[in-house]
Parts: structure tokens; sequence; C-alpha cells
């Protein structure tokens, strides 16, 4: 039985159309190159976090992207989430470091992939340095070939913050 199914697979693959080989290999492709965006967009959320930039922190979500602050604040949109940063970033979180690790990247649609980060965040409160930990989920669209942020949610770890 085994033989049979192995040589029906290969009768299968041998007539199926050039076409459709190329189609998977492409898709193969194109994951590999969205894969890699969704990661720089991370990246670039890292970057502009370390460089407590408002502007480039936010410049990756889209124009009327969903934000949750990990204290359950609800923020609408690109502009309010880069102010929103910028007065973090010139007091509490001013001198902080902020690493992420991205635990899973899951496509719901070719152009839809709710990404996973796990947040490693180290800040100073008064004279003494803190460190926390937070599970973030981005909901990333493609539009146009580019990839954006449309939902962030921000989920501290229970019992991480010292």
């Amino acid at each position: 039985m085994l033989q049979h199914t192995k040589l029906l697979a290969v009768i299968i693959i041998a007539f199926m159309p050039v076409g459709v080989l190329a189609n998977n290999t492409q898709t193969s492709q194109d994951s590999s190159a969205d894969e890699a965006a969704i990661r720089q967009i991370v990246q670039q959320v890292q970057d502009g976090w370390n460089a407590h930039d408002g502007k480039a922190f936010a410049a990756p979500f889209s124009l009327d992207a969903d934000y949750v602050v990990v204290n359950g604040t609800y923020v609408k949109g690109r502009e309010a989430i880069e102010k929103g940063h910028a007065v973090i970033f010139s007091s509490v979180y001013k001198d902080s470091r902020n690493i992420g690790t991205i635990k899973s990247i899951r496509y719901l649609r070719p152009d839809v992939a709710v990404v996973h980060i796990e947040w490693n965040l180290e800040y100073r409160a008064g004279e003494e340095t803190r460190s926390g930990r937070a599970m973030n989920t981005m909901v990333m669209a493609k539009e146009g070939g580019k990839w954006s942020i449309a939902a962030f949610h921000n989920t501290p770890i229970e019992g991480e913050r010292r």
C-alpha cells in the first residue's frame, strides 16, 4: 500500500502543470520576504524606543492604528501614538532600553499577520534601575506591497516587574 501511495504522488507531481510548481515556489519566496519585512518592522519599533524618538517609534504604524497601552488605555492613530511616546520618552522612560524577541508570526491571510513579541524593558525609577517584561500582540497588514502595524496590544507579564 505504501509503495502504491508513493507511486501515485510521483505521478501527480509529474503531470502537475509547471505553473503550479512555480506558484508554490513563489509563495515560499513571498513568505520569506514578508517575514523579513515583518521582522524589520519589529526592529524599527525597538530602535525607535531605544532612540527615545516618538516619531521613529510610531513610523511603522498605519495612520489609523489601534493601540492598547499596558494599563488598558486605548489610543487611535499614528499621530496619537507618536505624541504619547514623545511624552514618556521625555519623562518616565527617558533612560530606558527595550529589547524585543519575536515569539511567533502567524499569517491569517497572505496580507495579515499576528505577531507575538516578548519585550524586556530596563528603566530608571529615581536612583534605582528596574526591569519588566511584556507580551505584545501586533496585527500587521500589507497594503500596496508594504507592511504596517494595524493593531498593537501590550500586556505586562505578571510577577516580572522588579
